[in-house]
């Protein structure tokens, strides 16, 4: 009886594991992109995608680019542009959209705040 009850318990702890494994631990995924968006993820693996095309414009035109952070097992917890002197914080899924200059063909880095995380926008 007690062997009984013990396969019993076995196997439903076995399946609730299964279902929170599947689940994604009540993650969810970062929503699709819109029509146009330019979007950055920072996750435990630092940033994705590590380069990002962007169309060069006329003087003066910009293109927003969003950052979503998406989990706190990260030191992406803010992004900086050193040639461009910006530095924002990433809010845990909190989008935050930054005007980049495309007005010349160039790279601009990114990088995390510790600098271990590395990336960049490739302006053509």
């Amino acid at each position: 009886m007690v062997q009984e009850w013990w396969g019993t318990a076995v196997g439903s702890a076995l399946v609730v594991l299964s279902l929170v494994a599947l689940s994604g631990c009540g993650r969810s995924a970062p929503p699709p992109l819109a029509p146009g968006e330019l979007r950055v993820i920072a996750d435990e693996h630092g940033f994705t995608p590590m380069s990002l095309p962007l169309s060069k414009g006329a003087a003066g035109a910009t293109a927003n680019v969003t950052f979503l952070r998406t989990t706190d097992k990260t030191c992406a917890t803010e992004v900086v542009f050193p040639e461009l002197s910006i530095t924002k914080e990433l809010p845990l899924e909190k989008p935050i959209v930054i005007g980049i200059p495309v007005d010349r063909a160039r790279t601009l880095t990114f990088q995390c705040g510790m600098g271990m995380y590395k990336g960049a926008l490739v302006v053509n």
